[in-house]
C-alpha cells in the first residue's frame, strides 16, 4: 500500500455516487489503470465520478484540502504517472445526445468515440475523430484533436459549440463564445490545464461513408514509396487525407492474417468524397510499385478504424510527435536513415509515421482558440510497445536519434496530445507558441492559481 503524504479527510466525499478507493481497495488498481500500461499511477484517492455532480464534489473536496487533481477517462493519453493526489476517473460517463436537427452531439465526459459514431449513424451524422474510435473524446478534444479527415473539415476543436466545466474552485461553468470566451478559448487545445470538463457540445458532419484503409509494401519499396508520396501530396485536393508509415508488425492474432510479423511500408487514404473520384486520386500511388497488400475500399464511416488498424487493446507504449515546415529531400532521408529498411527488421519502433497537414488545419478555427499546430506542412510520429525494462531502453533511445534526427526540419513544436511525457517547463511549452503558451498560463493563473491541475501536459500559472 503506498503511503499518502497527507491522510485529507474523506467524509466530504462520502455524497459521491461513484466509488472512492484508496491505495489496498480490492478495485482501486483497476480503476486507475487506463489504455496506455506505461503509466502506473498510485494516486491517494481515486473518484469513480457517474456524474457531473460527482465531479463537482470531488473537485470541492481537492480545493478544500489543497489535494492536486488529475482525470482519466480512457487513459489513451496516460503518458505521466500519477503519484499522490487525487485522480477523477470519467469512464463511467459515456452519455451521448444527438440532435440531428442542428447537427449536434452532447457528449459525457468518458464518452469514446466509439460511442459517438453509433448514436449519430441512424441519422448519417458522424463528429470528427481521430485514428482510434476507442479513444475519449473530450480529452482528444481538448488537445486539439487531429481527425483522420482533418485536412477536410480542420481540427476537432474546431467544431466544438460549448463546454461544461467544473474549474479548480469547485464552480460549474459553462463556456462557450459568448459566455466565458476566455475559458472557452483555453479549453480548445489547451489540454486540462483550467478545469474538469463533464461535457461538451459538438458539430456532427454528414458522413455516412468514406473511401479509405490502407495499401501496404513490402519494405524494399519504402524510399521510393516516400519519394512519390511526398510528391502525390503537393498535388491532391484539400480533402485527400493521408499518411504514410513504416510498420514493423508483431505475428499477434489481432492483425490481419495478411500483415502479421511483417516488415511494411504503408500509405493511409481518408476521403469524403465519391469512392470513384477518390480511386483516381490514389491510382499513381498504386502504380509506384507492386501493392502486396491493397486494404482500401469504400467503408462505413463507423468503421473508421480499419483504416489505421490501431492496437484495441491495452499496452504499455512510448509515443511522440512533431511539426514539420516540409518535406524536403534531406527530411526524407533523415527519416529512412533512422526508420527504414536499412535501420534493421529489429528496429525497436513499432510505428514511424508521416502525416500530411495543409488543408483545413492550415485555416484558422472559426472562433480563435489555442490550437498550435496550423503552420505545419507535415507531421511526424512514432510508437514504441515497451514490454520489458530491456526493450524499454532500446525503444528509448530509438525515438531519440529519430527525432534529433529530424530536428533541423521541424518547427520547433509538437501537439500536445502526441507529444509523450513531458519534461520540463520548456519541453512543455513546445506544444504552443510562446505567445499562446503565455495566454494559457494567464488563463491558468486565473481559474487555477494553487495549481491543482499540475499533472500531465500542465502548464504553471503565470
Amino acid at each position: 500500500m503506498t503511503a499518502p503524504h497527507h491522510t485529507p479527510d474523506l467524509f466530504a466525499l462520502s455524497d459521491i455516487a461513484g466509488p472512492v478507493l484508496r491505495p489496498g481497495d480490492d478495485a482501486y488498481a483497476d480503476e486507475v489503470t487506463g489504455f496506455n500500461l506505461a503509466a502506473l499511477h498510485t494516486p491517494d484517492v481515486v473518484v469513480g465520478a457517474t456524474g457531473t455532480d460527482d465531479v463537482v464534489a470531488a473537485m470541492r473536496w481537492a480545493h478544500a484540502t489543497h489535494t492536486p487533481v488529475a482525470v482519466q477517462a480512457t487513459g489513451h493519453g496516460a503518458n505521466f504517472p500519477i503519484e499522490r493526489g487525487l485522480l477523477i476517473t470519467t469512464s463511467r460517463m459515456t452519455d451521448v445526445q444527438v440532435d440531428p436537427a442542428t447537427r449536434t452531439a452532447r457528449i459525457a465526459a468518458g464518452a469514446k468515440w466509439s460511442h459517438v459514431l453509433a448514436a449519430g449513424a441512424p441519422y448519417g451524422l458522424a463528429g470528427l475523430c481521430g485514428t482510434s474510435t476507442d479513444a475519449g473524446v473530450v480529452g482528444y478534444t481538448l488537445g486539439g484533436g487531429l481527425p483522420v479527415l482533418g485536412r477536410a473539415y480542420g481540427y476537432a476543436a474546431d467544431l466544438v459549440r460549448s463546454f461544461q466545466v467544473v474549474t479548480p474552485d469547485g464552480r460549474l461553468r459553462e463556456a462557450d463564445p459568448h459566455h466565458e470566451p476566455e475559458l472557452f478559448w483555453a479549453l480548445r487545445g489547451g489540454k486540462g490545464n483550467v478545469g474538469v470538463v463533464t461535457s461538451l457540445v459538438t458539430g456532427l458532419l454528414a458522413l455516412p461513408r468514406l473511401y479509405g484503409g490502407g495499401l501496404h509494401w513490402h519494405a524494399e519499396h519504402t524510399a521510393s514509396l516516400l519519394h512519390a508520396w511526398s510528391e502525390w501530396t503537393r498535388t491532391v485536393p484539400d480533402e485527400m487525407g493521408s499518411m504514410f508509415s513504416v510498420l514493423r508488425l508483431p505475428p499477434i492474432p489481432q492483425l490481419p492474417e495478411s500483415l502479421r510479423g511483417g516488415f511494411w511500408a504503408r500509405v493511409a487514404i481518408a476521403w469524403p468524397g465519391e469512392t470513384a473520384e477518390g480511386e483516381a486520386l490514389v491510382a499513381p500511388l498504386r502504380r509506384v510499385a507492386p501493392v502486396a497488400v491493397d486494404m482500401v475500399e469504400e467503408m462505413d464511416y463507423a468503421d473508421l478504424d480499419r483504416i489505421h488498424m490501431e492496437p484495441q487493446d491495452p499496452l504499455p507504449a512510448r509515443e511522440c510527435c512533431m511539426l514539420l515546415r516540409d518535406l524536403t529531400p534531406d527530411a526524407m532521408s533523415a527519416f529512412l536513415e533512422q526508420v527504414g529498411p536499412a535501420a534493421g527488421v529489429d528496429h525497436p519502433l513499432l510505428v514511424a509515421s508521416l502525416r500530411h497537414m495543409g488543408g483545413a488545419l492550415a485555416r484558422p478555427a472559426p472562433v480563435e482558440d489555442a490550437v498550435c499546430a496550423r503552420d505545419a506542412r507535415y507531421f511526424m510520429e512514432s510508437v514504441g510497445i515497451m514490454p520489458a525494462p530491456p526493450v524499454a531502453e532500446a525503444v528509448e533511445q530509438a525515438t531519440r536519434r529519430l527525432y534529433t534526427a529530424m530536428a533541423p526540419y521541424g518547427t520547433g513544436r509538437t501537439m500536445v496530445n502526441i507529444h509523450g511525457t513531458p519534461g520540463d517547463e520548456q519541453d512543455i511549452a513546445r506544444a504552443w507558441t510562446p505567445e499562446v503558451y503565455a495566454r494559457l498560463r494567464h488563463d491558468k493563473a486565473t481559474y487555477d492559481p494553487d495549481n491543482l491541475l499540475r499533472y500531465g501536459h500542465a502548464v504553471t500559472p503565470a
